[in-house]
């Protein structure tokens, strides 16, 4: 296991050579994006269309801040993970569309986005639930906002971090994923608890 400290863009040799348990901190700008990104930038580049924000080689955080505005200025109160296989049907494609290197959540993505991490090189890092006022803390400013017409937390909020981490990696751009390895292991010894028990 070994540490980085990252700053966006990414390179893709940067994150190729991350591996799963892997620990990674990274500094600079971060879009957050949830369901409504996903699906709305989807539809706009089948129109032939981009979104406001261009997220090639840029890391984006399946994130819903909670925030709060000081005259002109925004502040981040709140920032934790969310759970990543909402966008499971998404990811794979918006992957491949828009180059992105890295995502943010929390509970790990399906296999098919596995495949294109290790296909376009991007990788998942795991953010520890609960502590999303903490995480706020790493968010030095916001730059602006786009697409706050789906609400607060389904915008693209586009943050400057600083020492955002720690970060596990829990899906590299090798085709490793931890949480697959974690479901092998439980059937594993669920398939000997139940030979015991004579189940």
């Amino acid at each position: 296991m070994a540490e980085y400290r990252l700053k966006t863009p990414l390179r893709e040799e940067d994150v190729r050579k991350l591996n799963i348990g892997d620990i990674v901190y990274l500094d600079g700008i971060i879009y957050t994006g949830r369901d409504e990104v996903h699906i709305h930038a989807l539809e706009l580049a089948k129109e032939g269309k981009n979104p406001p924000v261009d997220f090639k080689n840029m890391v984006l955080f399946h994130c819903g801040p909670l925030m709060k505005k000081y005259g002109e200025e925004w502040k981040v109160i709140a920032a934790g993970p969310t759970t990543s296989s909402r966008m499971n049907g998404l990811e794979p494609e918006f992957i491949e569309r828009f180059g992105v290197r890295a995502i943010i959540g929390k509970g790990g993505m399906s296999g098919p986005t596995v495949e294109a991490m290790q296909k376009h090189g991007a990788v998942y890092l795991a953010m520890t639930g609960g502590a999303a006022a903490l995480a706020a803390d790493s968010f030095k400013k916001v730059h602006g906002v786009e697409w706050i017409e789906f609400g607060m937390p389904e915008a693209i909020w586009i943050l400057e971090a600083e020492n955002l981490g720690p970060l596990v990696v829990g899906i590299d751009a090798h085709g490793n994923s931890i949480y697959e390895n974690v479901d092998e292991a439980v059937a594993r010894n669920r398939k000997r608890a139940e030979s015991v028990l004579g189940l």
